[in-house]
């Protein structure tokens, strides 16, 4: 059987951690446990883990991200290649026997990255817990066009052979685990689900999530892509009034060249601010601008043909029609320039 280590990111636990260690002990489980900055105070906890227990201490909180990260570049350099790697939360959320669970079909499935997802119907789910799933689900199905049940769970397994990918990844505190998600859905991995218990006790007070601070980390990607398509909204919204007025002597045909002029100036501003401070692409202009410049045209012909449709066929005022259309293309306009035209990264 494939060997497995199951890796804990921690910070400040309890006395959970220790019977999380000893369950996953008994099933034969390796086990590599990142103290992220818990301080000195929790060293004597640190040191009951079980004999076979590494444990990775550093000074300073770096967050979740962080932790996994430096857990996952020691499994790379000390088990081999072909090793199960099963992520736990070490607050008790996760019962080993799922662990194993999701540990098996990552060994039966070694290209596909494994969820062990919860259910959030019944009683007894934290209204946070719960309403913060949805949005991060519907996030998701908006970003990566992928569903995903579970898009906050810690427990996650795959193969050793995956890590480089994952290390590769930026975020340093929970949205990083989001942010495998995308890099997973935009380089085309494998995402299963198996069902596991879903275990909150005390209403998840154990949990060191910041409502404010991780939820921002988690949809700041898609709340800059909303700003930046806002401004160059206005930009193009603006031109757009002030080319249909100056040009209405021409006629039928001045929707749609005030359409076409002011969307030239406002995709030149959104493709520089979405180059440079949405996606933060590393590769150059020379590739992400034709990409950028195809999008355009080809989101360019479908509005300006849904523009003449709801104006000259339909009869709706022309900057009415002009607002429905651009809502209507946001989500499409996303997926490609996530997944396709800036899908190079700076981190």
């Amino acid at each position: 059987m494939t060997r497995t280590v199951a890796l804990i990111p921690s910070y400040q636990p309890d006395s959970h951690l220790l019977e999380v260690l000893e369950a996953l002990s008994a099933l034969g489980m390796g086990e590599v446990v990142v103290d992220d900055g818990s301080g000195m105070g929790y060293r004597p906890l640190f040191d009951l883990a079980p004999p076979d227990t590494t444990v990775i201490s550093y000074a300073n909180n770096c967050g979740k991200g962080t932790a996994l990260k430096v857990g996952l570049k020691y499994i790379q350099e000390h088990y081999p290649a072909d090793t199960v790697v099963v992520t736990v939360d070490g607050d008790g959320q996760h019962a080993a026997l799922d662990a194993e669970r999701c540990a098996r079909a990552a060994e039966e499935n070694p290209s596909a990255l494994i969820l062990g997802c919860r259910s959030f119907e019944g009683e007894g789910i934290p209204l946070r817990s719960r309403m913060g799933n949805l949005i991060t689900r519907l996030v998701f199905k908006v970003a990566s066009g992928r569903y995903v049940s579970d898009t906050q769970t810690g427990l996650r397994a795959f193969s050793a052979g995956l890590i480089s990918t994952f290390l590769e990844v930026g975020g340093e505190r929970y949205e990083y685990e989001m942010n495998v998600l995308l890099a997973c859905a935009g380089d085309s991995v494998d995402i299963a689900e198996v069902p596991i218990q879903t275990i909150y006790e005390n209403g998840n007070e154990r949990s060191h999530f910041h409502p404010v601070r991780d939820s921002f980390l988690i949809y700041r990607g898609i709340l800059k892509f909303v700003g930046s398509s806002f401004v160059s909204f206005l930009a193009d919204y603006a031109l757009f009034g002030l080319l249909a007025m100056v040009l209405a002597p021409v006629g039928t045909a001045s929707v749609i060249v005030a359409n076409v002029l002011a969307r030239v100036a406002s995709a030149t501003l959104n493709y520089n601010l979405n180059r440079c401070y949405v996606f933060r692409s590393d590769e150059g202009v020379e590739t992400t601008a034709p990409r950028y410049a195809l999008l355009a045209v080809s989101i360019l012909a479908v509005n300006t043909l849904l523009l003449w449709l709801f104006v000259d066929i339909v009869g709706v005022p022309a900057l009415v029609a002009k607002l429905c259309v651009e809502l209507t293309l946001f989500v499409v306009n996303w997926v490609v320039q996530n997944r396709v035209v800036f899908r190079g990264r700076e981190c």
